[in-house]
């Protein structure tokens, strides 16, 4: 098994929530530290606090992931005796790097508010507002026919071959005859120097997200058994690649908001929310969008939800929810905490894929600022 540096691990983010997706100006990525650092545990937390830190240190981890940005504003300076200034002295002299995946996680697929969604088991899921588009490609590789399986599992589990929601691993393949002929400096896998070599192939197509290019590419090229293989790459003006913020769907069945307030809290163990509206109301049609979402109001209230999840609603847009007539509930911007089980067990997958040896916990300190008296 190999210990991977911060480098590779970042690596894998940008797999789960690449940094493109994120909102503008959002300072995602390396916070403080080295990513060229050996890393042998990793933490995840929704906020980094200097508690966060001291939890880090007593547990030996390198390298923290954290959802929440903690140099959200330009640093004009450190000073060392306030908190935060705290915080980044202990974070360098321990030599524990801070790495943050903010919007592009709550946008990606899988983040935070498809999670959240999950939790509330929420159907036929669709975002609340588009904030990312980009073509889709398609991929032509010729390969023999007993190498076919190897390469259909390099583009697969490398993100391509999804049509729609519903549909995962979609190739097609068709089969010929592939001649060439390997010059005097050539190492071919089959066939000999100089001489025509013509052999049954099968050319295997997918689709993926543009983004996905490289990574794909990459990976279809170890796994090839040629030494300089034949692929094709190039971009569908059909279909076009969607993220966004929010998700919005339907329960499985109406309940009264009363009912649905406790299943709320339930499932995102929580003892309190502040609510928006007449309780009376049933709900089945539900849009949701953690954190701070107050700027989405009407965009929620367009896709005909029967109530709007979100937290740190301020007071004037209360009353401009009750003057759209949109139920709000306000269950904190805390519950987004549900990253930190996502991303280690993302994280635990990709690092037993790729044979990185690394320990991967979540922080177990409580980040949420409000108390309930």
């Amino acid at each position: 098994m190999k210990v991977a540096n911060g480098y590779e691990y970042t690596a894998i983010m940008e797999k789960i929530a690449p940094k493109k997706l994120a909102m503008k100006n959002d300072p995602i990525g390396l916070q403080v530290g080295d990513l060229s650092k050996k890393v042998r545990k990793v933490m995840f937390t929704l906020d980094v606090l200097e508690e966060v830190v001291d939890e880090a240190i007593e547990k030996k981890v390198d390298l923290i992931i954290a959802h929440h940005p903690f140099l959200y504003h330009p640093t004009q300076h450190i000073d060392t005796t306030t908190k935060q200034g705290k915080m980044i002295k202990k974070l360098i002299k321990h030599d524990i790097t801070v790495f943050a995946a903010h919007t592009n996680l709550d946008v990606a697929k899988g983040g935070v508010n498809d999670i959240l969604a999950d939790l509330l088991q929420l159907q036929d899921t669709t975002m609340i507002e588009e904030t990312y588009s980009e073509p889709y490609c398609k991929i032509a590789v010729y390969v023999p026919e007993n190498e076919l399986e190897s390469v259909r599992l390099a583009l697969v589990n490398n993100g391509a071959g999804q049509i729609g929601e519903n549909y995962t691993e979609c190739t097609f393949h068709t089969t010929g005859m592939g001649s060439f002929k390997p010059g005097a400096d050539a190492n071919p896998t089959i066939g000999e120097k100089e001489t025509l070599t013509s052999i049954p192939e099968v050319k295997i197509e997918a689709i993926f997200p543009e983004y996905l290019t490289e990574i794909i590419t990459k990976a279809v090229k170890i796994a090839h058994p040629y030494e300089e293989p034949a692929m094709d790459v190039y971009t569908l003006e059909t279909q076009t690649y969607k993220e966004g913020l929010g998700r919005v769907g339907n329960l499985p069945k109406k309940i009264n908001m009363v009912s649905f307030i406790d299943k709320l809290k339930t499932a995102f163990a929580i003892d309190n929310v502040r609510y928006v509206g007449d309780l009376k109301a049933n709900v089945q049609k539900v849009a949701i969008i953690g954190g701070d979402g107050n700027k989405f109001i009407h965009q929620a209230k367009a896709t005909g939800a029967d109530v709007f999840i979100t937290g740190d609603v301020y007071y004037h847009t209360a009353h401009d929810l009750l003057a759209i007539n949109l139920p709000t509930i306000d269950a904190g911007h805390n519950i987004e905490k549900v990253m930190k089980g996502y991303l280690k067990n993302k994280m635990e997958e990709q690092a037993k894929i790729l044979d990185y040896e690394a320990e991967f916990i979540v922080s177990e300190v409580n980040t949420d600022p409000f108390q309930f008296c």
